[in-house]
């Protein structure tokens, strides 16, 4: 069976995670349309430049440049079975341009999978977050530390915190999130595609509160 799934939530309440699991039990493409943008702006390309700028400020890439590059990775065959968006829509008008993408290939969304967690769970999680200056490999000092004090275990690169990773930033962060993403769980609401998830447990219990969200679909 056909599953087109849209994974909603704050930053650091586990939906990357979570959605690589779901991903991979269902055999579907994990699409981040942040790692999309990643790969544009590594390879230089005109939609990469175009994000580039906007990226570095930490700002929300244009809405129609974002979805060209989703557009894109949608049109692969390994999408025609199903697939997985982590982290869009973002926008009311980004849920509009993914309605229009998807109904020009006959599809629509099964399930808004909605991954939440509290403020206090999230600045935990996140201020713990460690990076990899090298190739960008992401660590948790509480439950995913690397083997080697401030090194990344796959390229020896030297590991360090983002500054919007600092509680006063997450806070900011999570404030815009709330603002930002409200009329959009709203909006799947009264459509019956959101289902809610808890996710201030450790991971295996988070994964088995979506499985269970998940069912029948």
């Amino acid at each position: 069976m056909t599953k087109r799934l849209v994974f909603l939530g704050p930053p650091g309440a586990g939906k990357g995670t979570i959605a690589n699991r779901i991903a991979a039990k269902f055999n579907l493409p994990h699409i981040s349309t942040g790692d999309l943008l990643r790969k544009e702006v590594a390879a230089e390309t005109e939609v990469g430049k175009k994000a580039k700028g906007e990226m570095l400020r930490g700002e929300l890439v244009n809405d129609e440049l974002v979805t060209a590059v989703l557009r894109k990775r949608l049109s692969q065959g390994d999408a025609a079975k199903g697939f997985i968006l982590d982290g869009y829509p973002r926008t009311m008008k980004q849920v509009e341009l993914l309605e229009n993408a998807l109904k020009e290939i006959g599809e629509k969304l099964d399930v808004v999978l909605h991954i939440d967690a509290s403020q206090k769970t999230i600045i935990k999680r996140l201020s713990n977050r460690r990076q990899c200056k090298r190739c960008g490999k992401l660590y948790n000092l509480v439950s995913l530390p690397p083997k080697n004090k401030g090194r990344c275990d796959v390229c020896q690169g030297e590991l360090f915190q983002r500054k919007d990773d600092e509680q006063e930033a997450i806070k900011k962060r999570l404030q815009a999130y709330g603002q930002r993403t409200k009329p959009i769980i709203s909006y799947y609401k009264e459509k019956g595609l959101l289902r809610e998830v808890d996710c201030n447990g450790e991971i295996e219990e988070n994964l088995l509160n979506a499985e269970e969200a998940l069912k029948g679909i």
